[in-house]
Protein backbone atom coordinates (compact mmCIF):
# COMPACT_ATOMS: atom_id res chain seq x y z
CA UNK A 1 0.00 0.00 0.00
CA UNK A 2 1.16 3.31 -0.51
CA UNK A 3 1.81 6.03 1.92
CA UNK A 4 2.81 9.93 2.02
CA UNK A 5 4.89 10.84 4.71
CA UNK A 6 5.03 14.94 5.06
CA UNK A 7 8.18 16.58 5.16
CA UNK A 8 8.09 19.79 7.09
CA UNK A 9 11.45 21.15 5.70
CA UNK A 10 10.20 20.64 2.33
CA UNK A 11 6.40 21.27 2.80
CA UNK A 12 5.97 18.10 0.64
CA UNK A 13 4.67 14.89 0.96
CA UNK A 14 6.82 11.81 0.01
CA UNK A 15 5.63 9.05 -1.26
CA UNK A 16 6.80 5.76 0.20
CA UNK A 17 5.82 1.97 -0.76
CA UNK A 18 8.24 -0.72 0.72
CA UNK A 19 5.03 -2.23 2.78
CA UNK A 20 7.24 -2.58 6.34
CA UNK A 21 5.41 -0.99 9.49
CA UNK A 22 6.29 2.46 9.50
CA UNK A 23 7.46 4.82 12.59
CA UNK A 24 6.63 8.12 11.52
CA UNK A 25 2.38 6.84 12.16
CA UNK A 26 0.40 6.39 15.09
CA UNK A 27 -2.57 5.15 15.78
CA UNK A 28 -4.35 8.23 17.29
CA UNK A 29 -7.93 8.77 19.52
CA UNK A 30 -9.41 11.94 18.70
CA UNK A 31 -11.96 13.26 22.06
CA UNK A 32 -13.32 16.65 21.35
CA UNK A 33 -17.23 17.49 22.02
CA UNK A 34 -17.80 18.58 18.34
CA UNK A 35 -17.87 17.27 15.39
CA UNK A 36 -18.90 16.75 11.48
CA UNK A 37 -22.01 17.19 10.74
CA UNK A 38 -22.09 20.64 12.56
CA UNK A 39 -21.23 22.82 10.07
CA UNK A 40 -19.29 25.59 12.42
CA UNK A 41 -16.92 26.28 15.24
CA UNK A 42 -14.01 24.30 15.86
CA UNK A 43 -16.10 20.84 14.28
CA UNK A 44 -14.99 21.04 10.78
CA UNK A 45 -11.39 21.64 11.42
CA UNK A 46 -11.81 18.41 13.70
CA UNK A 47 -13.30 16.43 11.51
CA UNK A 48 -10.77 17.44 8.91
CA UNK A 49 -8.05 16.85 10.42
CA UNK A 50 -8.91 13.25 11.75
CA UNK A 51 -9.69 12.80 8.20
CA UNK A 52 -6.40 14.34 6.66
CA UNK A 53 -4.95 11.85 9.20
CA UNK A 54 -6.88 8.77 8.05
CA UNK A 55 -5.48 9.71 4.45
CA UNK A 56 -1.97 9.61 5.21
CA UNK A 57 -2.30 6.18 6.94
CA UNK A 58 -2.69 7.01 10.35
CA UNK A 59 -5.22 4.88 12.36
CA UNK A 60 -7.58 6.87 13.81
CA UNK A 61 -10.76 6.60 16.02
CA UNK A 62 -13.40 9.67 17.37
CA UNK A 63 -15.16 10.04 20.56
CA UNK A 64 -17.49 12.52 20.29
CA UNK A 65 -20.69 13.89 21.32
CA UNK A 66 -24.26 14.27 19.62
CA UNK A 67 -24.52 17.24 16.86
CA UNK A 68 -25.87 20.02 18.43
CA UNK A 69 -23.99 23.40 17.30
CA UNK A 70 -25.09 26.22 16.62
CA UNK A 71 -28.91 25.59 16.91
CA UNK A 72 -28.14 24.07 20.38
CA UNK A 73 -30.63 20.93 20.03
CA UNK A 74 -29.65 17.70 18.93
CA UNK A 75 -29.61 16.93 15.26
CA UNK A 76 -32.50 15.34 14.05
CA UNK A 77 -31.95 11.46 13.80
CA UNK A 78 -29.73 10.86 16.68
CA UNK A 79 -31.14 9.04 20.04
CA UNK A 80 -29.57 6.80 22.50
CA UNK A 81 -27.00 6.94 24.72
CA UNK A 82 -24.52 6.44 22.15
CA UNK A 83 -24.03 5.69 18.71
CA UNK A 84 -21.27 4.58 16.48
CA UNK A 85 -21.03 5.86 12.99
CA UNK A 86 -18.27 5.38 9.91
CA UNK A 87 -17.82 9.39 8.33
CA UNK A 88 -15.69 9.27 4.91
CA UNK A 89 -13.71 5.99 6.41
CA UNK A 90 -13.21 7.69 10.05
CA UNK A 91 -14.95 5.19 13.15
CA UNK A 92 -17.22 7.88 14.83
CA UNK A 93 -18.26 7.06 18.66
CA UNK A 94 -20.72 9.63 19.42
CA UNK A 95 -21.46 9.90 22.99
CA UNK A 96 -24.39 11.29 24.87
CA UNK A 97 -24.65 14.33 26.78
CA UNK A 98 -26.75 17.37 28.13
CA UNK A 99 -27.71 20.12 25.69
CA UNK A 100 -29.10 23.54 26.98
CA UNK A 101 -31.54 25.20 25.39
CA UNK A 102 -30.29 28.47 26.46
CA UNK A 103 -26.91 28.35 26.92
CA UNK A 104 -25.09 30.12 29.59
CA UNK A 105 -22.42 29.68 31.67
CA UNK A 106 -23.45 27.17 34.30
CA UNK A 107 -25.28 24.84 31.55
CA UNK A 108 -22.25 25.04 28.97
CA UNK A 109 -20.30 23.66 31.88
CA UNK A 110 -23.04 20.99 33.03
CA UNK A 111 -22.64 19.45 29.38
CA UNK A 112 -19.23 19.74 29.16
CA UNK A 113 -19.15 17.49 32.68
CA UNK A 114 -21.74 14.95 31.48
CA UNK A 115 -19.89 14.32 28.05
CA UNK A 116 -16.84 14.30 29.98
CA UNK A 117 -17.71 11.54 32.69
CA UNK A 118 -19.18 9.48 29.30
CA UNK A 119 -15.88 9.62 27.93
CA UNK A 120 -14.17 8.78 31.38
CA UNK A 121 -16.63 5.76 31.83
CA UNK A 122 -16.09 4.66 28.05
CA UNK A 123 -13.70 1.60 27.23
CA UNK A 124 -10.92 3.05 25.00
CA UNK A 125 -9.58 1.81 21.80
CA UNK A 126 -5.80 0.94 22.07
CA UNK A 127 -4.16 3.72 20.76
CA UNK A 128 -0.66 5.47 20.50
CA UNK A 129 -1.59 8.89 21.69
CA UNK A 130 -4.82 10.85 22.69
CA UNK A 131 -5.60 14.15 21.09
CA UNK A 132 -8.30 16.22 22.91
CA UNK A 133 -9.96 19.36 21.67
CA UNK A 134 -10.67 22.63 23.56
CA UNK A 135 -13.20 23.48 23.55
CA UNK A 136 -14.49 22.41 25.98
CA UNK A 137 -12.47 22.77 28.74
CA UNK A 138 -13.85 20.72 31.58
CA UNK A 139 -14.54 17.90 29.30
CA UNK A 140 -11.03 18.14 28.69
CA UNK A 141 -9.70 17.43 32.09
CA UNK A 142 -11.90 14.01 31.97
CA UNK A 143 -9.61 12.57 28.95
CA UNK A 144 -6.12 14.09 30.12
CA UNK A 145 -6.81 12.54 33.18
CA UNK A 146 -7.73 9.06 31.93
CA UNK A 147 -5.23 8.97 29.29
CA UNK A 148 -2.63 9.85 32.24
CA UNK A 149 -3.82 6.62 34.22
CA UNK A 150 -3.83 4.58 31.35
CA UNK A 151 -0.12 6.30 30.71
CA UNK A 152 -1.30 7.26 27.00
CA UNK A 153 0.57 10.22 25.67
CA UNK A 154 -2.39 12.60 24.93
CA UNK A 155 -1.97 16.15 23.79
CA UNK A 156 -4.78 19.37 23.01
CA UNK A 157 -5.34 21.23 20.42
CA UNK A 158 -6.46 24.41 21.66
CA UNK A 159 -8.92 26.78 19.54
CA UNK A 160 -10.41 28.40 22.43
CA UNK A 161 -8.53 30.09 25.92
CA UNK A 162 -11.32 30.01 28.31
CA UNK A 163 -9.81 32.05 31.24
CA UNK A 164 -8.88 34.81 28.31
CA UNK A 165 -12.20 34.68 27.52
CA UNK A 166 -13.38 35.15 31.24
CA UNK A 167 -10.99 38.03 31.28
CA UNK A 168 -12.42 40.03 28.62
CA UNK A 169 -16.07 39.13 28.78
CA UNK A 170 -16.17 40.77 32.20
CA UNK A 171 -16.10 37.55 34.48
CA UNK A 172 -15.47 37.94 38.04
CA UNK A 173 -12.21 37.86 39.45
CA UNK A 174 -12.96 34.70 41.57
CA UNK A 175 -14.43 32.94 38.74
CA UNK A 176 -11.31 33.90 36.63
CA UNK A 177 -8.64 33.31 38.57
CA UNK A 178 -10.57 29.41 39.15
CA UNK A 179 -10.44 28.55 35.27
CA UNK A 180 -7.23 30.02 34.69
CA UNK A 181 -5.65 27.73 37.68
CA UNK A 182 -7.98 24.32 36.03
CA UNK A 183 -6.55 25.75 32.59
CA UNK A 184 -2.99 25.66 34.05
CA UNK A 185 -3.11 22.34 35.74
CA UNK A 186 -4.88 20.75 32.27
CA UNK A 187 -2.09 21.97 29.88
CA UNK A 188 0.64 21.14 32.25
CA UNK A 189 -0.64 17.45 32.32
CA UNK A 190 -0.25 16.89 28.77
CA UNK A 191 2.46 16.01 26.23
CA UNK A 192 2.11 18.61 24.22
CA UNK A 193 -0.03 21.65 23.37
CA UNK A 194 -0.96 23.27 19.75
CA UNK A 195 -2.40 26.72 19.56
CA UNK A 196 -3.78 28.10 16.45
CA UNK A 197 -2.17 31.27 16.56
CA UNK A 198 1.09 33.25 17.93
CA UNK A 199 -0.79 34.98 20.40
CA UNK A 200 -2.70 32.49 21.93
CA UNK A 201 0.95 30.38 22.25
CA UNK A 202 2.11 33.63 24.00
CA UNK A 203 -0.46 33.53 26.61
CA UNK A 204 -0.50 29.85 27.51
CA UNK A 205 3.52 30.51 28.46
CA UNK A 206 2.98 34.11 30.15
CA UNK A 207 -0.08 33.28 32.10
CA UNK A 208 -0.77 29.88 32.19
CA UNK A 209 2.78 29.00 33.25
CA UNK A 210 3.40 26.38 30.38
CA UNK A 211 6.67 25.73 29.28
CA UNK A 212 7.49 27.19 26.21
CA UNK A 213 8.97 24.37 24.59
CA UNK A 214 5.39 22.02 25.40
CA UNK A 215 3.87 24.17 22.55
CA UNK A 216 3.26 24.59 19.24
CA UNK A 217 1.38 26.91 16.81
CA UNK A 218 -0.45 25.03 14.23
CA UNK A 219 -2.50 27.37 12.17
CA UNK A 220 -6.24 26.36 10.90
CA UNK A 221 -6.76 26.09 7.65
CA UNK A 222 -9.59 27.07 4.71
CA UNK A 223 -11.98 23.95 5.34
CA UNK A 224 -14.65 25.19 2.61
CA UNK A 225 -13.94 24.21 -1.24
CA UNK A 226 -14.96 27.04 -3.63
CA UNK A 227 -16.01 25.60 -6.84
CA UNK A 228 -14.56 27.59 -9.76
CA UNK A 229 -18.40 26.85 -11.72
CA UNK A 230 -20.23 29.90 -9.71
CA UNK A 231 -22.90 31.92 -11.54
CA UNK A 232 -23.03 35.14 -8.63
CA UNK A 233 -25.89 36.74 -10.28
CA UNK A 234 -27.83 33.37 -10.24
CA UNK A 235 -26.96 32.72 -6.60
CA UNK A 236 -27.95 36.85 -4.96
CA UNK A 237 -31.18 36.45 -7.37
CA UNK A 238 -31.47 33.14 -5.36
CA UNK A 239 -31.25 35.21 -1.83
CA UNK A 240 -32.63 37.72 -2.87
CA UNK A 241 -30.29 40.07 -2.81
CA UNK A 242 -30.42 43.13 -5.50
CA UNK A 243 -27.72 44.01 -8.15
CA UNK A 244 -28.28 47.50 -6.92
CA UNK A 245 -27.54 46.61 -3.21
CA UNK A 246 -24.18 46.23 -2.04
CA UNK A 247 -23.91 42.95 0.04
CA UNK A 248 -22.30 42.86 3.87
CA UNK A 249 -22.40 39.31 4.61
CA UNK A 250 -21.34 37.99 8.93
CA UNK A 251 -21.21 34.41 8.52
CA UNK A 252 -20.90 31.78 10.88
CA UNK A 253 -22.05 31.88 15.02
CA UNK A 254 -24.47 34.38 16.00
CA UNK A 255 -23.35 34.18 19.80
CA UNK A 256 -22.35 37.08 22.87
CA UNK A 257 -18.96 37.52 21.56
CA UNK A 258 -19.77 38.08 18.02
CA UNK A 259 -21.55 41.16 19.46
CA UNK A 260 -24.37 41.40 16.49
CA UNK A 261 -26.02 43.97 17.78
CA UNK A 262 -23.33 46.46 15.97
CA UNK A 263 -24.62 45.54 12.92
CA UNK A 264 -27.98 45.57 13.35
CA UNK A 265 -27.81 49.00 14.05
CA UNK A 266 -25.22 49.68 11.50
CA UNK A 267 -28.16 47.81 9.34
CA UNK A 268 -30.81 50.64 10.88
CA UNK A 269 -28.34 53.29 10.26
CA UNK A 270 -28.25 52.39 6.33
CA UNK A 271 -32.07 52.59 6.40
CA UNK A 272 -31.65 56.07 7.77
CA UNK A 273 -29.41 57.40 5.18
CA UNK A 274 -30.62 55.21 2.34
CA UNK A 275 -27.34 53.68 1.77
CA UNK A 276 -27.96 51.18 -0.24
CA UNK A 277 -26.28 48.53 1.99
CA UNK A 278 -27.47 45.41 2.77
CA UNK A 279 -26.27 43.61 6.09
CA UNK A 280 -26.59 40.00 5.86
CA UNK A 281 -26.35 37.42 8.88
CA UNK A 282 -26.15 33.88 7.58
CA UNK A 283 -25.77 31.06 10.53
CA UNK A 284 -27.08 30.51 13.52
CA UNK A 285 -26.53 30.66 17.34
CA UNK A 286 -28.08 31.40 20.85
CA UNK A 287 -28.00 35.22 19.92
CA UNK A 288 -30.49 34.66 16.79
CA UNK A 289 -33.63 35.11 17.95
CA UNK A 290 -32.63 38.20 20.29
CA UNK A 291 -30.80 39.77 17.22
CA UNK A 292 -34.33 39.23 15.18
CA UNK A 293 -36.40 40.73 17.08
CA UNK A 294 -33.71 43.89 17.67
CA UNK A 295 -33.80 44.07 13.76
CA UNK A 296 -37.65 43.86 13.45
CA UNK A 297 -37.94 46.31 10.24
CA UNK A 298 -35.20 47.25 9.67
CA UNK A 299 -34.97 46.85 5.47
CA UNK A 300 -31.31 46.79 5.08
CA UNK A 301 -30.77 43.64 7.42
CA UNK A 302 -31.32 40.05 6.40
CA UNK A 303 -30.94 36.54 8.12
CA UNK A 304 -30.45 33.23 6.21
CA UNK A 305 -30.33 29.98 7.95
CA UNK A 306 -27.15 27.71 8.03
CA UNK A 307 -26.29 26.38 4.35
CA UNK A 308 -24.29 23.18 3.30
CA UNK A 309 -20.96 23.40 2.74
CA UNK A 310 -21.56 24.31 -0.98
CA UNK A 311 -24.10 26.88 -0.66
CA UNK A 312 -22.09 27.88 1.95
CA UNK A 313 -19.16 28.98 -0.50
CA UNK A 314 -21.73 30.55 -3.01
CA UNK A 315 -23.22 33.03 -0.85
CA UNK A 316 -19.72 33.79 0.73
CA UNK A 317 -18.51 35.22 -2.82
CA UNK A 318 -21.73 36.51 -3.94
CA UNK A 319 -21.40 39.31 -1.41
CA UNK A 320 -19.21 42.48 -1.89
CA UNK A 321 -17.57 42.52 1.18
CA UNK A 322 -17.72 40.10 3.88
CA UNK A 323 -17.79 41.13 8.12
CA UNK A 324 -16.20 39.96 10.88
CA UNK A 325 -17.83 41.50 13.92
CA UNK A 326 -16.08 41.16 17.78
CA UNK A 327 -16.96 42.88 21.33
CA UNK A 328 -14.58 45.34 21.42
CA UNK A 329 -13.30 43.95 24.86
CA UNK A 330 -12.04 41.15 22.93
CA UNK A 331 -8.52 40.79 22.11
CA UNK A 332 -7.17 37.33 23.02
CA UNK A 333 -9.39 34.84 23.67
CA UNK A 334 -10.34 33.56 20.06
CA UNK A 335 -9.81 33.67 16.12
CA UNK A 336 -12.53 33.70 14.25
CA UNK A 337 -12.59 30.48 11.90
CA UNK A 338 -14.58 32.29 9.90
CA UNK A 339 -11.72 33.82 8.59
CA UNK A 340 -9.84 30.77 6.74
CA UNK A 341 -13.35 30.74 4.43
CA UNK A 342 -13.07 34.49 3.68
CA UNK A 343 -9.61 34.81 2.94
CA UNK A 344 -9.85 31.91 0.26
CA UNK A 345 -12.82 34.00 -1.77
CA UNK A 346 -11.07 36.92 -2.95
CA UNK A 347 -13.68 40.00 -1.55
CA UNK A 348 -12.41 42.54 1.09
CA UNK A 349 -13.10 42.12 4.05
CA UNK A 350 -14.18 44.85 6.87
CA UNK A 351 -13.42 44.01 10.26
CA UNK A 352 -15.09 45.67 13.76
CA UNK A 353 -12.53 44.28 16.36
CA UNK A 354 -10.05 46.07 18.80
CA UNK A 355 -7.11 47.30 17.34
CA UNK A 356 -4.68 45.19 19.58
CA UNK A 357 -6.86 41.59 18.88
CA UNK A 358 -5.56 38.69 17.45
CA UNK A 359 -8.62 39.40 14.88
CA UNK A 360 -6.71 42.79 13.63
CA UNK A 361 -3.41 40.99 13.98
CA UNK A 362 -4.68 38.80 10.63
CA UNK A 363 -6.26 41.33 9.07
CA UNK A 364 -2.90 43.37 9.00
CA UNK A 365 -1.38 40.45 8.49
CA UNK A 366 -2.94 38.99 5.10
CA UNK A 367 -3.71 42.92 4.48
CA UNK A 368 -6.81 41.82 2.86
CA UNK A 369 -9.19 43.93 4.67
CA UNK A 370 -9.49 47.03 6.67
CA UNK A 371 -10.02 47.34 10.64
CA UNK A 372 -12.91 49.70 11.36
CA UNK A 373 -14.06 50.83 15.19
CA UNK A 374 -15.81 47.94 17.22
CA UNK A 375 -17.82 50.61 19.40
CA UNK A 376 -19.65 52.63 16.52
CA UNK A 377 -21.72 51.19 14.07
CA UNK A 378 -21.64 54.05 11.66
CA UNK A 379 -17.12 52.74 11.65
CA UNK A 380 -19.05 49.51 10.46
CA UNK A 381 -21.47 51.43 7.61
CA UNK A 382 -18.72 53.57 6.24
CA UNK A 383 -15.91 51.27 5.96
CA UNK A 384 -18.33 48.75 3.46
CA UNK A 385 -19.14 52.14 1.94
CA UNK A 386 -15.51 52.83 1.48
CA UNK A 387 -14.87 49.59 -0.02
CA UNK A 388 -18.24 50.10 -2.34
CA UNK A 389 -17.10 53.22 -3.33
CA UNK A 390 -13.34 52.76 -4.31
CA UNK A 391 -13.42 49.28 -5.99
CA UNK A 392 -9.85 49.51 -7.00
CA UNK A 393 -9.06 49.26 -2.88
CA UNK A 394 -11.79 46.84 -2.77
CA UNK A 395 -10.58 44.31 -5.36
CA UNK A 396 -6.93 44.81 -4.18
CA UNK A 397 -7.75 44.07 -0.73
CA UNK A 398 -10.04 41.03 -1.80
CA UNK A 399 -6.81 40.05 -4.31
CA UNK A 400 -4.56 39.32 -0.77
CA UNK A 401 -6.97 37.17 0.77
CA UNK A 402 -6.41 33.98 -1.62
CA UNK A 403 -2.53 34.44 -1.57
CA UNK A 404 -2.33 34.53 2.08
CA UNK A 405 -4.35 31.67 2.57
CA UNK A 406 -2.54 29.38 0.27
CA UNK A 407 0.77 30.75 2.27
CA UNK A 408 -0.13 30.62 5.62
CA UNK A 409 -3.56 28.60 6.15
CA UNK A 410 -2.90 25.17 3.99
CA UNK A 411 -4.79 22.50 4.69
CA UNK A 412 -2.35 19.64 3.32
CA UNK A 413 0.56 21.70 5.31
CA UNK A 414 -1.99 21.47 8.86
CA UNK A 415 -2.49 18.35 8.53
CA UNK A 416 1.14 16.96 7.64
CA UNK A 417 2.28 18.91 10.49
CA UNK A 418 -0.31 17.26 12.94
CA UNK A 419 0.82 13.80 11.80
CA UNK A 420 4.48 14.75 12.20
CA UNK A 421 3.57 16.25 15.46
CA UNK A 422 1.33 13.45 16.89
CA UNK A 423 3.84 10.89 15.72
CA UNK A 424 6.42 12.24 17.27
CA UNK A 425 4.54 13.17 20.79
CA UNK A 426 3.81 9.22 20.37
CA UNK A 427 7.10 7.94 20.57
CA UNK A 428 7.18 9.99 24.03
CA UNK A 429 10.40 12.35 21.65
CA UNK A 430 8.17 15.20 21.62
CA UNK A 431 9.92 17.45 18.50
CA UNK A 432 8.96 21.32 18.11
CA UNK A 433 7.74 22.49 15.11
CA UNK A 434 8.17 26.28 15.24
Amino acid sequence: MTTQKYEPQSGAFRVAGSGKVRDDLASVLVVGLNYAPEPTGNAPYTTKLAEGLAGLGHKVEVLTGYPHYPQWQVAEGYSGLSSHQIINGVPVRRLRHTVPAVPRTLNRLVMELTFGLHTALRRWPKRDIVLVVSPGLFASAFAVAKARLKGIPVAIWIQDLYSRGLEETGGSATATKAVKWIESKILRSCSGITVIHGRFRDYVVDELEVSRENVDVIRNWTHIQHDSVFDREAVRSRLGWSSEETIALHAGNMGVKQGLENVVEAARLADAFDSRVRFVLLGDGNRREALHVAGEGIRSLSFVKPLSDREYSEALRAADVLIVNERPELREMSVPSKLTSYFATGLPIVASTHPESATADEIRASDAGILVDPQRPSALLRGVERLRDNPAEAEALGSRGPIYAERVLSESAAIGAYSSWLASLSTGVPRALN
